[in-house]
C-alpha cells in the first residue's frame, strides 16, 4: 500500500514506489497494489480481509538523513502518528486496527511498514528530490524480499496480500 500525495514532493514516493511495483513481473499472483491518500480508520478499512500488508511511506523525523530507508513491524514506529497512520481529524491505524478487530474485522497480523526518510513533503511538486528518488530502488528491494519470503512458507496464506 503506497500511502502520500503524488502532488507533495517526497511525500508521493509510496505512490512511486507502488507504481514500480506494478510493473515488475516478480510478483506472486496473490498480491495487490495500491496507492492511497489517507489514514486512521479509513486505512484501517482498506486491509480489511487481508492476512498481510505492507505499507510504503515517507517519514520525517529529522533523526535519519534524508532518503533512508527503514523496515519496521507497525507496531515498532518510532511515532505511531507518524506520516499517514494518522490523521488529525482521525485516529492513528494502530488504534483504528484494534478497534476494528474489536467489531470482528478480519485484519492483518503481519504488518510491515517500509519509511523513507523525507524533508519536502508539503511543497507542490510531482517529482521526488534527489535523495529520496536515489533511495527507491532499495525500498523496492526490500518489499520484493518480503514478497518473496512470505511466498516460500509451506503454508500458502489464505489470503492475498497487500501493499
Amino acid at each position: 500500500m503506497g500511502l502520500g500525495n503524488s502532488i507533495l514532493g517526497d511525500d508521493g514516493v509510496g505512490w512511486q514506489i507502488a507504481s514500480e511495483l506494478q510493473k515488475t513481473k516478480k510478483l506472486p499472483a496473490n498480491v495487490a497494489i495500491e496507492c492511497l491518500a489517507i489514514g486512521g480508520i479509513s486505512l484501517m478499512e482498506a486491509l480489511i480481509d487481508y492476512d498481510r500488508a505492507i505499507i510504503v511511506d515517507s517519514i520525517v523525523t529529522h533523526q535519519a538523513p534524508i532518503g533512508t530507508v527503514t523496515l519496521y513491524n507497525l507496531e515498532d514506529l518510532p511515532n505511531l502518528n507518524a506520516g499517514h497512520m494518522s490523521s488529525p481529524h482521525d485516529t492513528s491505524l494502530m488504534e483504528a486496527l484494534q478497534m476494528g478487530r474489536s467489531l470482528g474485522a478480519h485484519l492483518p497480523k503481519d504488518i510491515s511498514v517500509v519509511t523513507i526518510e523525507a524533508q519536502k513533503v508539503f511543497d507542490f511538486s510531482e517529482e521526488l528530490t534527489p535523495l529520496v528518488e536515489a533511495a527507491v530502488p532499495k525500498a523496492l528491494g526490500i518489499i520484493l524480499d518480503l514478497l518473496l519470503e512470505s511466498g516460500s512458507e509451506k503454508t500458502p496464506k489464505s489470503k492475498d496480500s497487500k501493499i
